[in-house]
Formats: structure tokens, C-alpha cells, sequence
């Protein structure tokens, strides 16, 4: 039976898996040659396709952390790996391969992969966010991606917000201000620390405000959040809920739409296998 190659680029590993019927039925993860030139990088993936595909792809998918032109596959500004500036992803891997190439921004394959086989199966429409070393967001409507005439639909991040943007203060960049990172912040509020408990505090109050952006933007019935920050919901979520209602103009909207936390392994790679 056919399977899809479905391949993760992040900035920090590239993990390639085989899929079946949403199954992952083999996968292999490994850093990501971050510094090393495009062609490296483009190297170091194939490698692993080759590793994993056992002869039964029909297709391949990727999914990538930046804007990416849906029809052409051309990936643009890689977060994390300088080299990749212009990639042109699908004409390269076609080549190379003989299979059918498709590429998109990674949050859209999360939310892809929570409409398909996680949170989001019972909503037609809704949104995902992933918060992590920045913020992104994917939007379905009507069951189906929607990507915009560009395919940069989503890139709600950039919004003007306070003295810079919404990804400033809403991911790893909040805690770059403080010289710290999201994890280390979490262990010392877990240990009862009041600054790390106030940060974390404030994140919430700053997330809270980019729901109601997309609460007034898109009007979703559902919004999913995952991501690496997500994992230190305990932390924020109240401050987070709390500040989305305060100032909204139909408060009981906050209350209708459905905020969950993604349970669903692999959101990226089942995503990247759906394109």
C-alpha cells in the first residue's frame, strides 16, 4: 500500500517519517546541520528519506518553519538556518526522488494534523498556534487549510503590538528579554520562585491578547495551542484566560469558543504526510 514520506524541518532537528493511514510506521530524528550551506542541509534531509523510504512512497511532504509558497514549493527565510533563503524545495526533492513533492508552513500541518486526527476533528473551523522559539498560527475554514492568495495567511505574529510585535512577547523572545529561557523559567516557578511565577504571569496576560486578535480576526469555534511552551500551560493558561475576557467586546464569545491544549504526538510530521 502507498505510504508519504512526511519530513519536520525545524531549526533544530529534521525528523523524516513513513506514514500510513496516519500511522507512523518508521522515523528518524536527528540536529540539523543548521550552519552548514543549503545544499547540506537539502543533503542531510534526503539522507534520511532514503533511510526510511522503503520503496512504497508515493509522495512526500515537509513541513517547514517559514513562509512557504504552497503552489511552487519555493521555502523562503528558514527561522534558524540562515542558509535558506529562497529553497526551491519541491522542484529539488522531485528531482531527486521521482515522487510527488509538497511543502507548507509548519503551523498550518499542526493545525492540519489536529483537524484530522486530534482537538480539532469535531470543528469546521478553528485555529492553531504554536508557541515556541516564536508564534505561528493556522487557520482551517470550512474543514479545509486556508492558506490566503500568497500563502501567508496567519502570520498574525508580525501584528504591531506594544513596542515591537505580538512573537515578542508572546514566545522564547518574552524570555530572551529577561536572559533566560521558557524551560528555566518553568523549573524555578515550579520550585516557587516569584519572579519566574510573574513571568510566567505575564506571558499569559500578553497571549491573552493575541486570542483576542484571533477571536476578532477569524471568530473560530476552537482555537488549538501547542508547541514547546505550551507544555508549561499550568503556568500561564489562567492570566492567559483571564486577560483575553478582560476589555473584549463580546466577553461571552471568550467563554463559547472552545481553547484547547494539543495532546496529539507528532502534529508536524502527520501534517506534513496529509499535504
Amino acid at each position: 500500500m502507498n505510504t508519504t514520506i512526511a519530513i519536520d524541518l525545524g531549526g533544530t532537528n529534521v525528523r523524516v517519517a513513513r506514514v500510513r493511514e496516519g500511522k507512523i510506521e518508521a522515523r528518524l530524528s536527528e540536529p540539523v546541520k543548521a550552519s552548514g550551506t543549503e545544499r547540506e542541509v537539502l543533503d542531510q534531509m534526503c539522507a534520511l528519506v532514503e533511510k526510511v523510504n522503503n520503496g512504497t512512497a508515493s509522495r512526500i511532504g515537509v513541513a517547514v518553519p517559514s513562509v512557504v509558497d504552497f503552489n511552487t514549493g519555493i521555502v523562503y527565510n528558514v527561522m534558524n538556518i540562515p542558509s535558506w533563503k529562497e529553497v526551491h524545495l519541491k522542484q529539488y526533492l522531485e528531482s531527486r526522488f521521482g515522487i510527488e513533492t509538497h511543502a507548507d508552513n509548519d503551523v498550518n500541518c499542526f493545525v492540519a494534523a489536529e483537524k484530522a486526527y486530534g482537538a480539532g476533528r469535531p470543528f469546521d473551523n478553528l485555529v492553531g498556534i504554536t508557541l515556541g522559539t516564536g508564534v505561528g498560527a493556522g487557520i482551517v475554514i470550512d474543514g479545509k487549510v486556508y492558506r490566503g492568495a500568497n500563502t501567508g495567511a496567519g502570520e498574525i505574529c508580525s501584528l504591531p503590538y506594544l513596542e515591537s510585535n505580538y512573537e515578542d512577547y508572546t514566545s522564547q523572545q518574552l524570555f530572551n528579554k529577561w536572559h533566560t529561557t521558557a524551560l528555566a523559567e518553568a523549573d524555578k516557578a515550579r520550585t516557587g520562585d516569584p519572579v519566574a511565577i510573574a513571568r510566567w504571569h505575564e506571558l499569559g496576560l500578553h497571549l491573552g491578547k493575541l486570542l483576542q486578535v484571533i477571536l476578532y480576526t477569524y471568530d473560530p469555534q476552537a482555537i488549538v495551542i501547542g508547541g514547546g511552551i505550551a507544555a508549561s500551560r499550568d503556568l500561564f493558561e489562567r492570566a492567559m484566560l483571564s486577560s483575553a475576557r478582560e476589555g473584549f467586546q463580546q466577553p461571552h464569545i471568550v467563554d463559547k469558543v472552545s481553547i484547547i491544549f494539543s495532546s496529539l504526538a507528532d502534529c508536524n510530521l502527520l501534517g506534513a504526510s496529509l499535504l
